[in-house]
């Protein structure tokens, strides 16, 4: 079959749906709104498909290429194409659209039309991030896609909603504008904005310094890493929880593929100049934010610090330079987008019951939700590294790669998995076991038909890349041949044929 368009659709179809429904939006009922937005997010997946069945994972050159002359005064091209760093991700935003979509039937009453076609658009411009192989439409698709969130922790968010989109608009743009920066320098070196071409720019060592620290400074807050990653906890707290989902399971993800994708190869020799200053930056956020997880009196607040410390991983796993710290890293990615997800699901089905996230307001709930329980302990336990499921594996290879670098590094970062488990036991005793404190709790039903399809799915992704982490690492091991051999070895990029 011919894909020669597919990244295109990928795209451009959820925001396309997305944008008919926020027209048609005064013209539909809710139950209408609703059924069209799953429609449209199901046929958003199924494009996505392809990408995964119709690519060859055997070689390392991109794929699906799409070019066309778009601003040729100043270079500008719409170019896309993906690898296998970007494939996973393309699916995991897909499919982490569609349960949003079905985690939101009941819990969203207000514009309800709007808050789903936000969510597909969203899709579409993160799809557009992962694809793009020109700075400037990365540039554009990254920056856009903060309008969707932005509204939807806006409008739909909590008491506080307005501090927290500000903060979070804040933090986001002042990156962005320093990543802006660095393609305007890396363009009036190389003409151009051509991903490959900023590969093989040639740069000294100091100018790679000043483009990295540049990136860094966006990346590093989509991430987020410490000390940049105060926006986070207070962004969670007052989104919705479809806002919640989207934001861990995907939109962090954006900023460990950008280090892959831009930062890592297009300043190979500063990425390993600064190889220290990134490890001691993850070792933090792994320890520290921990430590800060175990104090928090918010479920979500809790789970926002678990994810800043499960990233600090993926950046740990990134800067070791070797096979099984990409591929751990990308495990982790992976991994953290399933189990972050379920735990924020599972928050929100609590919340919309009694409207409380506060952890002391609850206990007992197994008495009167046994399987919502079992499923909030499941993914709990992966949360915290339980061996079988995707968060020890992502975990474990991370750490394997530290301990081929430096003893004292897997030690530290192993010591974490202690801190995980405390915070994750605590919140699960007080919470679900014990008396009924609460005599609201006692008139609680079980979950829903719709949550234990969205639960059941999340934990089968969950155990499956647990059991089995090739599904995974069969798709970025050619990736991450030549990725390293480019750092390590500065083996120059020098084809990338167009398939169109």
């Amino acid at each position: 079959m011919n894909f020669t368009y597919i990244l295109s659709y990928s795209i451009w179809v959820p925001i396309i749906l997305g944008s008919i429904i926020l027209l048609l939006s005064s013209a539909m009922s809710d139950a209408q709104a609703k059924w069209v937005s799953l429609a449209s997010s199901v046929i958003a997946f199924l494009i996505t498909i392809p990408l995964y069945t119709a690519f060859d994972f055997s070689t390392t050159q991109f794929q699906f290429q799409e070019f066309f002359h778009w601003i040729p005064t100043f270079h500008i091209n719409y170019h896309l194409g993906v690898d296998g760093f970007a494939i996973p991700l393309i699916l995991l935003t897909s499919f982490t659209t569609v349960i949003v979509i079905i985690a939101s039937w009941r819990s969203v009453q207000d514009r309800v039309a709007q808050y789903m076609a936000a969510f597909l658009i969203m899709s579409g411009l993160m799809i557009g991030v992962f694809s793009s192989l020109d700075a400037m439409l990365y540039y554009i698709f990254w920056e856009a896609m903060l309008i969707p969130m932005f509204l939807v922790i806006g409008i739909w968010g909590g008491t506080n909603r307005i501090y927290a989109t500000i903060k979070f608009f804040l933090y986001t743009v002042l990156g962005s504008l320093l990543m802006l920066v660095a393609f305007i320098y890396l363009y009036l070196h190389t003409h151009s904005f051509e991903v490959i071409d900023y590969y093989n720019s040639g740069l000294g060592l100091y100018p790679q310094i000043f483009i990295f620290m540049a990136l860094f400074m966006a990346f590093a807050v989509k991430i987020p890493m410490w000390p940049l990653h105060t926006w986070l906890p207070d962004a969670h707290v007052e989104a919705p929880t479809g806002g919640s989902v989207i934001l861990a399971a995907v939109m962090l993800k954006l900023g460990a593929y950008s280090f892959i994708r831009f930062a890592m190869p297009i300043a190979p020799e500063a990425s390993i100049f600064l190889k220290n200053f990134m490890v001691t930056l993850s070792l933090i956020a792994i320890l520290y934010i921990a430590l800060i997880a175990i104090v928090q009196k918010d479920m979500k607040k809790l789970i926002a610090y678990s994810s800043i410390s499960h990233m600090g991983f993926v950046t740990l796993g990134l800067f070791m330079f070797n096979t099984i710290g990409i591929e751990g890293a990308y495990v982790q990615m992976i991994s953290h987008g399933f189990i972050s997800a379920a735990m924020f699901l599972c928050v929100g089905i609590l919340y919309d019951r009694l409207h409380t996230r506060q952890i002391a307001d609850y206990g007992g709930v197994i008495h009167v939700m046994p399987i919502f329980t079992a499923f909030a302990v499941f993914f709990s336990m992966a949360n915290c590294g339980l061996p079988g499921t995707s968060g020890f594996v992502g975990e474990f290879m991370v750490i394997m790669s530290a301990m081929q670098n430096n003893f004292w590094i897997a030690v530290i970062a192993a010591s974490s998995l202690i801190f995980g488990a405390a915070y994750s036991l605590w919140m699960v005793k007080r919470v679900f076991y014990g008396e009924l404190l609460n005599e609201k709790i006692k008139s609680l039903k079980d979950i829903s038909w719709r949550d234990f399809f969205i639960l059941s799915i999340l934990a089968i992704f969950i155990i499956t890349v647990g059991v089995y982490p090739k599904i995974i690492t069969d798709m970025t091991n050619a990736a991450t041949v030549q990725f390293l051999d480019h750092i390590l070895h500065f083996q120059p990029i020098t084809s990338l044929p167009l398939d169109v």
